[in-house]
């Protein structure tokens, strides 16, 4: 007998995509509440948080922003909030490194009032809008994302194809790869067409930050071996 589906009432608590918003929003509110904890003064210089932010903001980067940026409709949302984590990053590692007990409040008030900014916008913008994307599956990408954040790693396969998979949901997961690369690392797309929509996806939304080698051209099935390029290359 084939097992059973899950049975759930969108828009409640038992809806799944409902319940991955909440285990996003969980892990942003314990965040800020380690951040707020820095004030103590038993609390360490802040190496700690710091970890656990990177490894956050690292786990949004490759799941979520990921399957984002390869939409119109989320494209510059997902660039703009990729700045907007740099800059984040970077504060946080200048706290860290602050010895002066008043210089390191005013960091820390400053990265309190810029990280809350920016997780709302991922809560109030960012996840609603992958909801509504064709093809995205939010509930897997919030196993992803946890994935990450607990230092596991996600499967990162080879080769890419996409054949069986429906058209609305093989960008994302095109995407999602490519997010996974370091520099100079690559994959291999396996498709029964030439990707050229794609191509243009990924120079609006990754310009200068890939390579694109045709290593099969039709007639049945393309191949395409997609590298990432160094940031500063």
């Amino acid at each position: 007998m084939p097992p059973t589906a899950e049975v759930y009432i969108q828009a409640t608590g038992t809806d799944p995509s409902l319940r991955a918003q909440a285990a996003v929003e969980e892990t942003h509110q314990h965040l800020l509440e380690r951040l707020a904890a820095l004030t103590e003064p038993h609390e360490d210089s802040g190496s700690a948080f710091t970890e656990q932010l990177h490894r956050l903001l690292t786990a949004t980067d490759q799941t979520l922003y990921a399957a984002a940026s390869g939409a119109a409709e989320t494209r510059l949302l997902v660039r703009a909030l990729r700045t907007a984590a740099g800059t984040i990053s970077r504060h946080a590692d200048s706290l860290t490194a602050s010895t002066d007990s008043a210089e390191r409040a005013d960091a820390t008030r400053t990265l309190a009032g810029m990280l809350t900014v920016h997780l709302d916008m991922e809560r109030a913008v960012l996840l609603p809008a992958l909801l509504a994307l064709p093809g995205v599956d939010l509930p897997a990408l919030v196993g992803d994302f946890t994935t990450v954040l607990k230092g596991g790693r996600l499967e990162d396969p080879a080769v890419v194809d996409v054949r069986e998979i429906p058209h609305g949901r093989r960008h994302p997961r095109i995407f999602t790869r490519f997010a996974r690369l370091a520099a100079g690392e690559s994959f291999v797309l396996v498709n029964n067409h030439d990707p050229k929509p794609l191509r243009r996806e990924f120079e609006a939304t990754h310009p200068g930050r890939f390579t694109w080698e045709y290593v099969e051209s039709g007639p049945e099935q393309w191949q395409v071996r997609i590298t990432r390029v160094a940031d500063d290359a």
